[in-house]
């Protein structure tokens, strides 16, 4: 009489073992990706870095300096150098779709652009010290107000007046060119070198005398 009621508990527990095993056993199903979630296709093109579609680029004056040098053209230091991001214009606009009047614009992209100063210059009558700055402007229709600031070794742009060092105002020129990339270089004058700041058909021109 004892045996039939000792044998229903020892049933209830291998049922309860197989269950368990066969929850253990089945696949799980396969989480759906987030569709918000993309991945980087620049893994594939460079998994040290992301490729950056604004390329960094420098220009010295004097023009091609460190060719100069290696060629032993010149044994002098450089005067000046500009250091910035190279945005295009991917079928924008500049004016508004890129830029804003009255908005100040680093300009270039990525990391705040710089010029370096090897030597003392003056720019519109105004005496700089040799050193390094970051360098911005403010663009208007017919004008913009380049800035010369202290806060270096900075990302984007976030201006502080406090940390401004001096600013100058260049007109605007209108050309014939359509330049794709934002383009900054030195072009050579009888009292030193304009800084040339170009993209699309606007030109601007910073007189700098060395």
């Amino acid at each position: 009489m004892k045996k039939p009621q000792l044998l229903l508990p020892a049933l209830l527990f291998l049922l309860s073992c197989n269950s368990n095993e066969e929850k253990a056993t089945t696949p799980s199903t396969p989480t759906k990706p987030d569709s918000s979630i993309r991945s980087n296709n620049d893994a594939s093109i460079n998994p040290y870095a992301q490729v950056d579609i604004s390329p960094m680029d420098m220009a010295y004056y004097p023009p091609d300096y460190p060719k100069l040098k290696m060629a032993k053209a010149t044994t002098a230091a450089p005067l000046a150098r500009v250091i910035y991001s190279r945005p295009h214009l991917q079928g924008r606009q500049i004016f508004h779709e890129i830029l804003n009047y009255g908005v100040p614009w680093r300009l270039g992209a990525n990391e705040s652009s710089e010029i370096d100063l090897y030597k003392d210059i003056t720019i519109q009558g105004k005496p700089i010290k040799a050193g390094r700055y970051v360098i911005y402007c403010i663009p208007q229709e017919k004008e913009w107000t380049i800035i010369l600031n202290s806060n270096i070794d900075t990302w984007g742009l976030q201006p502080d007046p406090k940390q401004d060092i001096a600013r100058f105002t260049a007109p605007v020129t209108t050309t014939d060119n359509s330049l794709e990339y934002f383009t900054m270089v030195f072009a050579e004058t009888s009292k030193g070198a304009d800084l040339l700041m170009a993209w699309d058909n606007i030109e601007v021109r910073l007189p700098v005398n060395f």
